[in-house]
């Protein structure tokens, strides 16, 4: 144990001697530097653990002053100091990144500590390599230098200095006593000389030597390579003692020092490898067992009651594995213990449900959402306010819902995400009336979606002539009803002009741009048949004429899937971007964007601007990314995250699968919410998920944040629903409505609780409308096709 040191001996150093120190710690720092950029981390605060392998004197976990160096190593100014007080300087001075040095730790303690983690009887470190040291834990009632007795501390041995106390001269060859005198700390580390694989190959080069002067090898002679120090390197022992060919990697290596050997010398060199090795693996076990013998020592394991009543036992129950665990510290230390989980756990569960409070939506909460959806309709409905309104009110020139006598056959296209539709719709009228659909489902690559609107529509126009071939239709001209599920602002039913993509589409040159003639412009293109585009229409709308053509008490439209959206019919009087007063008209409400000027801010938790930052289109759609399946699944793993990196799921361990965006989709939402879905059915998902070894009480959790994020999502759909029908109750001066809604989408249909948790929101908020949810069976291709069907009536009644 060194002696204390003194604060006037530390500065005692002359320029020179700070510029050697200062540029060891320097230059750590710079591959720290190097190393945080590398990663992409620079501008984080880390916690940084210091595994210095050297021999120190600690005060503190995070303060280690160093004893003396060992390993070649005689940068100066640094014994005696502070080796974390040095490298938090470096790091200071260069200003560029930041770190918290939490602990500083000899390379043995590491050892110990990373085989402890998973096998919790290790209790012992050992290092042999270039050096070698151990360390072990000792019961504080031996450590003199530690105040208190209770419990055990791991101790640095710090045994490559056993020895220079004169304690092994009796078995020091003079080959070790050359290799002292000739080492850079003559008297220093005597033990680690004799084991470590910085000096073995030294050893060997040494007795090889002293044998050839003697005339016992290489027939006397011997060479400048093979006299000089430090070319026999320790690697050369290993190879020349493989079993199967160590004689020729003996040959080769003293061929390379510039030997002749025979077969003999040969044989004989591996021999003098073998005794030092073993020398040293014996030395190494002998001081092993020393501290093997110290902690079973320690630990008192000879109980003569113990084994009495462990012999009885077995005897009475042979059937019986049994096993005692004595217990060290009594009963006192079990009760502050289950005190201490206990209280672990409630501090636990209410971080969790403090975190989940900010999903969780009260009544007074939903109706403010209810009153600005309602601010924002007659925003978007206004002329004045259209502009700067962010739910646009969009008028469809759907003025008709069907009457009965549509007839004929009509094509129609369904495109509202990457898989997209082709559907042959024949509607017949009279007493058979009845609507039949033959479709077939094509799919968008993701380069063609982010490509050019060319690429987009030349691919979309030759699914088409696929369809119409594959149908046996090749040739003909038919009406075409175009369902086209993203905003547009329309001035007439034929035309749309794209406002934005959403659901991830960027395909360029269509913003702005009439749909209908880009896909005219496409057909014209191939040159393989001919349409005429008679309609463009929003899904939310083909979902509420498929629904009308069997209610005609539906006047809403509704989809919850990959997006969200919803329109009616409004009173023209109110449509103020369309001239005249007379009838009704089906309004876009593009409810998605509901949000985007601020709206919905204090109902934003960090997780929803954590999937907003990340989206295609950052600070648009906020609704739709609050409620739409798209982004549910996102929600909840930016939950899970945030929950594990405060160890409040899966003990703080995550796996890198969670950690890749989309990886949770929202389906796994309908199954970890199925009250048929056992828990071991939902720990299979996490298993997918990389988490192999969640628990079930990591389940139950993992179903709770997904409850709560599909909850939120439902009950801000029927907020806004509320909203719709309550509008439409007031513009007819109705006490009480009764509509019927036509809803689509995947998430309404799938999930477990959705749709009952939307129905019992609305008829909350909206208690004088009596709403009946129809789900639409044949999708908004079949609605598209309806409104050519119509169209095409009117036009020709007109003609």
């Amino acid at each position: 144990i060194p002696r204390p040191i003194k604060q006037s001996e530390t500065l005692k150093m002359n320029p020179v001697i700070f510029f050697f120190l200062f540029q060891l710690f320097d230059h750590i720092a710079e591959c720290l530097a190097n190393f945080l950029e590398k990663l992409g981390i620079k501008d984080k605060k880390l916690p940084l653990g210091f595994t210095f392998s050297f021999p120190c004197l600690q005060t503190k976990l995070d303060e280690s002053f160093l004893v003396s160096w060992t390993k070649g190593f005689k940068a100066s100014g640094v014994e005696g100091r502070d080796v974390v007080g040095l490298l938090r300087k470096a790091i200071k001075k260069r200003g560029d990144f930041d770190i918290d040095i939490v602990a500083v730790i000899n390379d043995t303690v590491g050892t110990m500590m990373t085989c402890g983690y998973d096998d919790h009887h290790c209790e012992i470190g050992l290092i042999v390599g270039t050096g070698t040291n151990a360390c072990y834990m000792e019961e504080m009632r031996h450590l003199e230098l530690v105040d208190g007795d209770e419990g055990r501390m791991c101790v640095n041995m710090e045994w490559g200095a056993f020895g220079d106390d004169g304690s092994l001269d009796d078995i020091r060859t003079e080959f070790d006593r050359e290799i002292d005198a000739g080492s850079l700390n003559p008297g220093k580390q005597l033990f680690e000389k004799m084991i470590s694989g910085m000096y073995i190959g030294e050893l060997v080069r040494l007795i090889l030597v002293k044998m050839a002067k003697d005339g016992l090898l290489f027939q006397g002679h011997t060479t400048p390579d093979l006299l000089t120090t430090g070319h026999f390197q320790t690697s050369f022992v290993s190879a020349i003692e493989n079993r199967k060919s160590g004689l020729a990697s003996a040959e080769q290596v003293l061929r390379e020092l510039g030997l002749d050997p025979s077969p003999e010398d040969c044989v004989a060199t591996q021999r003098v490898c073998q005794i030092v090795s073993t020398r040293a693996a014996h030395l190494c076990a002998a001081t092993l067992a020393a501290v093997l013998r110290q902690i079973r020592d320690n630990k008192a394991t000879e109980r003569l009651f113990a084994r009495r009543l462990n012999k009885m036992v077995r005897l009475l129950v042979p059937d019986c594995d049994v096993r005692f665990l004595r217990s060290e510290d009594g009963s006192g230390k079990g009760a502050a213990m289950v005190t201490a989980v206990a209280y672990r756990l409630a501090k636990q569960h209410a971080e969790r449900q403090r975190i989940l409070n900010t999903l969780r939506l009260n009544r007074d909460q939903l109706l403010e959402v209810k009153k600005r959806m309602e601010e924002e309709m007659n925003r978007g409905l206004a002329k004045k306010t259209h502009a700067t309104a962010t739910v646009k009110m969009l008028p469809t020139f759907v003025r008709s819902t069907p009457d009965g006598t549509e007839r004929g056959d009509f094509l129609a296209l369904d495109l509202g995400g990457t898989n997209f539709r082709v559907l042959l719709v024949r509607v017949r009228s009279g007493k058979r009336r009845s609507v039949e659909m033959h479709n077939k489902i094509y799919t968008i690559p993701q380069d063609i979606t982010q490509g050019t609107g060319e690429e987009l529509f030349d691919h979309i126009v030759h699914c088409i002539a696929d369809f119409v071939e594959y149908m046996g239709m090749k040739g003909a001209s038919l009406p075409l009803g175009f369902t086209f599920s993203f905003p547009c602002h329309q001035t007439q039913l034929d035309q749309g002009i794209l406002i934005k993509w959403t659901k991830g589409f960027k395909a360029s040159g269509c913003e702005g741009e009439d749909v209908a003639t880009l896909l005219k412009d496409a057909i014209h293109r191939s040159e393989d048949f001919d349409l005429d585009v008679v309609a463009v229409v929003n899904d939310t709308v083909g979902t509420m004429m498929t629904c009308g053509y069997e209610d005609p008490q539906c006047e809403v439209g509704l989809i919850v899937g990959t997006g969200t959206n919803a329109c009616y019919m409004e009173e023209m009087s109110n449509v103020e971007l369309v001239d005249g007063d007379e009838g009704r008209m089906c309004v876009n409400m593009e409810w998605g964007a509901f949000g985007d000027r601020g709206e919905l801010d204090d109902l934003c938790t960090e997780f929803d601007r954590a999937v907003d930052d990340q989206s295609t289109y950052p600070g648009k759609q906020r609704y739709e990314k609050m409620i739409s399946g798209m982004y549910l699944g996102e929600i909840v793993r930016n939950v899970l995250l945030d929950f594990t990196a405060k160890g409040l799921l899966f003990r703080g361990k995550l796996s890198e699968r969670l950690k890749t965006r989309g990886i949770f989709e929202t389906k796994f939402l309908s199954q970890i919410e199925s009250d048929r879905l056992a828990l071991r059915q939902v720990r299979s998902i996490l298993q997918h998920l990389g988490l192999t070894s969640s628990t079930c009480d990591d389940s139950i959790l993992v179903k709770e944040v997904c409850s709560v994020v599909s909850k939120r999502a439902a009950q801000l759909c029927g907020a806004g629903l509320s909203a719709v029908v309550d509008k439409i109750r007031l513009n007819r001066g109705l006490e009480k409505l009764s509509i019927t809604v036509g809803v689509d989408g995947t998430l309404y249909k799938l999930h477990p609780h959705f749709a009952t948790i939307m129905r019992e929101t609305l008829k909350d908020l909206a208690p004088n409308c009596e709403v009946t949810l129809v789900q639409s069976e044949d999708g908004s291709g079949k609605g598209a096709a309806l409104i050519t069907a119509v169209a095409c009536r009117l036009r020709d009644a007109g003609k």
